[in-house]
């Protein structure tokens, strides 16, 4: 409380509101699904995020407004944004457009897999990278879009100095095909040297099921809460 007694409001459960609200969503939406799927790293999830099916202009923009959201309610700096391709153009531009609707009008550019050799050529489009520039993607599974922006960053002469993602798995990464210590948000956080900024984690998503009896969903947290066990990282290195 303030000095004249008058309540504050906490920014962390603000957060965590906006983290369940996205889970639900993404529920809703048929992006985040449960059952049995194999991950790169040939594990046998019991949930799904596929960013790809937040496939019309509604479902875009409040996808936006969650990134925007999130963005502005971690305090997190940045100058621009740059998208990888692919994912990270679609979500680049719309986080884009909402920050400029919420009077945040920032640069934006993305790089294109293979470079043009014909018009402007090269392989980055958009605002010229420069600054403190923030990386959009949907979740990180080793990190290996992240180097390959940075790389691409740094080559232009800016920073790569955080990423946002929409959601963070919170499970070890896989090197060399053997599970390690650390996970992907760990090692771009302790080892790039990134900030990383995640709209939820999969703290979020086991709050999400605990709190919702829905037929089906008792099983899947059932099953969510085992592979936590199995592969979460510990929370003392997030």
């Amino acid at each position: 409380m303030t000095d004249r007694g008058v309540p504050q409001a906490d920014p962390k459960s603000g957060q965590d509101a906006l983290a369940l609200e996205f889970v639900q969503f993404a529920v809703d939406c048929g992006v985040l699904r449960f059952g049995e799927f194999k991950t790169k790293a040939g594990r046998l999830s019991p949930y799904f995020f596929n960013a790809g099916l937040f496939d019309d202009g509604a479902k875009l923009g409040r996808l936006a407004q969650f990134y925007a959201q999130s963005l502005l309610g971690s305090g997190l700096e940045f100058d621009m944004i740059f998208g990888p391709a692919y994912k990270g153009i679609p979500l680049g531009a719309a986080l884009a457009v909402e920050l400029a609707r919420l009077g945040r009008n920032v640069p934006f550019a993305y790089n294109r897999k293979e470079a043009k050799d014909h018009g402007e050529g090269g392989s980055l489009v958009g605002a010229p990278l420069k600054g403190r520039v923030l990386i959009v993607d949907d979740v990180m599974s080793a990190g290996t879009a992240v180097r390959e922006s940075i790389a691409l960053i740094q080559a232009a002469g800016a920073q790569a100095h955080a990423v946002v993602i929409a959601l963070d798995r919170q499970e070890k990464a896989t090197e060399n095909g053997l599970d390690v210590d650390h996970s992907a948000v760990q090692y771009v956080r302790q080892q790039l040297g990134l900030q990383v900024c995640a709209i939820a984690r999969l703290d979020d998503l086991m709050r999400f099921l605990e709190q919702h009896s829905v037929p089906g969903l008792a099983d899947a947290h059932r099953r969510v809460q085992a592979y936590r066990a199995r592969y979460g990282v510990s929370e003392a290195s997030s």
